[in-house]
């Protein structure tokens, strides 16, 4: 068997903003993301960088920040569910109107020199932290202050010494990456205002962190896949080798719609967990294992990358029966433990990064050996 060197790997999927519920597809990016980051971890030293502190800066979130303050005051925002303050995020991309940049920029300010939260997302994070922690999920520093390494002014620059950015502000326009030169569209990144968007937020964060690694794995929505191009060029121009991970959302009734839409009723993380409780709990003493594992097998095997199927909770408890079928019989498992490397080894196909979808599909199928206890514990549960 050809070993691949150990290598330093920058792992780096989409950061969804706190601002509504997780999601089915929010979930199935995650799930997929942890699954690499632990499979990954034995063969290579990998840096999960996860930072909401460098995304917090966006329209979406700060002006859902302005939005809740100008309209909803003195709210106790402890006291309300994912789904409540989901609702008003709602209701806050529903309005016609959108704040400028000057109203916006205490809330910008505050997050870049305080690290400041507004309760509405902190209450969220809290939530979400129990999810993490419930479905076995690796914490990135969900409420961790952790800014990008750039300046909004010091990644302009940065960019413009490589002539990779059209800035148009001497004039009253906006700031563009420019890589006309590749065939590749402008993309605007700021505002003529100065509002800064994702691709502008991901373009501080990375730019100064990948010349540190040997190879740099993105996990993204399809739907970025436009500039998810556009930050794979600019990253593989100035640094090591770039490997894009797409992964489709996840239908409801037939339709994929944006968390902003609302639609989600009864398929938060939340509410997906408390309905998959009793049947983990029935599984022979694995509950919370069966859960973890059984979440997996559904996300990641039977979803798989696409976004063809839409979700259905059937589906899903039957996973969780599997996952507990599965743990029934690892107990009679005869692999060594040592063998855990050889069989992630084998899910990496020529790149540093162990490919979550193989090696959950790598459980399933009749005649299948007994699964490895190590195997499971050290990724999927």
């Amino acid at each position: 068997m050809n070993v691949l060197p150990r290598k330093n790997v920058l792992l780096a999927p989409v950061t969804v903003t706190p601002t509504k519920p997780l999601t089915p597809s929010h979930l199935k990016g995650l799930l997929w993301t942890d699954v690499m980051f632990r499979a990954t971890a034995p063969l290579a030293a990998v840096t999960y960088r996860y930072s909401h502190t460098t995304y917090h800066v966006t329209e979406q979130t700060v002006g859902f920040w302005e939005y809740l303050d100008r309209t909803h005051g003195e709210t106790d925002y402890t006291q309300l569910s994912e789904e409540e303050i989901g609702d008003l995020y709602v209701r806050y991309r529903s309005e016609e109107r959108r704040q400028g940049a000057e109203v916006l920029r205490p809330y910008r300010d505050a997050v870049e020199h305080s690290g400041w939260v507004h309760p509405a997302s902190e209450r969220m994070l809290r939530l979400w932290a129990g999810h993490y922690e419930r479905l076995g999920m690796h914490d990135p520093g969900l409420r961790e202050h952790q800014p990008p390494g750039l300046g909004l002014e010091e990644m302009i620059e940065r960019l413009g010494a490589v002539g990779l950015v059209l800035d148009q502000r001497h004039c009253g326009g906006p700031v563009y990456l420019d890589l006309t030169r590749y065939g590749m569209p402008l993309r605007r990144i700021v505002t003529a205002d100065g509002r800064p968007n994702y691709l502008a937020c991901a373009l501080r964060e990375l730019l100064p962190l990948v010349p540190w690694y040997d190879e740099v794995v993105l996990l993204y929505d399809r739907e970025l896949d436009a500039d998810y191009r556009l930050l794979d060029r600019v990253l593989t121009s100035l640094g090591p080798p770039v490997r894009r991970v797409p992964i489709g959302r996840v239908p409801i009734d037939g339709k994929i719609t944006s968390a902003r839409h609302g639609g989600w009723r009864g398929h938060t993380a939340g509410a997906l967990l408390r309905a998959s409780a009793e049947t983990a709990d029935s599984a022979d003493g694995h509950g919370d294992d069966a859960l973890r594992l059984g979440m997996r097998l559904y996300f990641i095997a039977t979803l798989g990358p696409g976004e063809q199927q839409s979700f259905r909770h059937d589906l899903l408890r039957h996973c969780l029966a599997v996952a507990a079928r599965l743990l029934r019989r690892s107990g009679s498992a005869t692999t060594a433990a040592g063998d855990l490397s050889e069989a992630l080894e084998r899910h990496r196909r020529g790149h540093a990064y162990v490919d979550p979808y193989r090696l959950a599909c790598s459980l399933l199928g009749k005649g299948r050996p007994a699964p490895d206890p190590v195997l499971l514990s050290a990724v999927f549960l």
